[in-house]
């Protein structure tokens, strides 16, 4: 038996600062997805591709990473870790996301995306044991009815498959980030994720190859493309998993409250979408109740 480490105040900011990195990175996510793959009235790169290629290229860097640093293998009782986590952030999330915004454009999919940070803090308490305080979940909660809100208020007529398909990817992503933090605790954290997307290339390596598009597509979305797979699929989870492991995961993941409304301010000059006092106005709300969800406690508890 061991006793998980308590994050001080320190190791606390340190992994709030981190994780607002991660979240920045994090939140060009939806749009440049959106940007690289088109929507279903002008397609451009395949949402496959988009998923599994830019995997592969960030696999093949973080090969090149390991190598320079003179990482040594995983151990035998991180093989199966590190393949829930790829099952989650290297699969779900971006093919789930990649589908889903070629129908839904920028804004719809961030709005969904806001109930992430209270499915990770509910995959934390569940996984790693941790026990929030209730004026913790109650900031939780106060920050998904918040985006529900917004959601409504967009004038949102009901689920659509696309929203399933959004759901089902904050699932997978919620998952691999608490797998994420898990490992952050054992290893690196940079080497983490390399190890999850090198471990993931027999599988993203051939696909991303057999799905390269066979039509000329638009530079812009070759940007999209480049930027998901080395920010996105790479050096963003260096800040968020040190993030995770620092400031611990059911705190950190409260910042992800404001990844929705940082995705919808960058839509903005990368897809000209509309952005309004409204939404303003709910992005400052949100940003109040993950201030004061960082004051509430958060209790460590033991892990086998």
């Amino acid at each position: 038996m061991s006793s998980a480490h308590a994050p001080s105040p320190s190791e606390q900011t340190r992994g709030l600062w981190l994780g607002f990195l991660g979240v920045f990175i994090f939140a060009l996510s939806i749009p440049m997805t959106r940007l690289a793959g088109g929507s279903a009235e002008a397609p451009q790169l395949d949402p496959l591709f988009v998923a599994l290629g830019r995997a592969a290229l960030a696999g093949l860097l973080s090969a090149v990473y390991l190598r320079l640093i003179g990482a040594s293998w995983p151990r035998r009782e991180h093989w199966w870790p590190l393949t829930w986590v790829a099952l989650g952030v290297v699969f779900g999330w971006p093919l789930l996301l990649g589908y889903a915004v070629r129908h839904v454009d920028a804004v719809h999919a961030s709005v969904i995306s806001g109930v992430l940070p209270l499915a990770t803090a509910a995959m934390a308490a569940l996984v790693l044991r941790q026990r929030p305080s209730l004026g913790f979940w109650a900031c939780a909660v106060a920050g998904l009815v918040l985006v529900l809100a917004f959601a409504a208020w967009r004038g949102a007529a009901g689920l659509q498959w696309a929203d399933g398909l959004l759901l089902a990817a904050i699932l997978s992503a919620s998952s691999g980030y608490v797998g994420g933090a898990r490992l952050s605790t054992q290893m690196a954290p940079q080497q983490v994720i390399c190890w999850v997307l090198v471990l993931s290339l027999p599988l993203t390596l051939p696909a991303g190859l057999l799905s390269w598009p066979q039509t000329p597509v638009a530079w812009s979305a070759w940007g999209g493309f480049l930027y998901v797979s080395v920010f996105s699929m790479w050096l963003g989870f260096f800040a968020w998993y040190r993030a995770l492991a620092l400031g611990g995961t059911l705190r950190v993941s409260q910042v992800q409250v404001l990844q929705p409304f940082l995705s919808m301010l960058l839509a903005v000059p990368l897809l000209g979408e509309h952005l309004d006092a409204m939404t303003l106005g709910f992005g400052a709300a949100v940003i109040a109740v993950v201030w004061l969800g960082k004051r509430m406690p958060v209790d460590q508890v033991r892990q086998e």
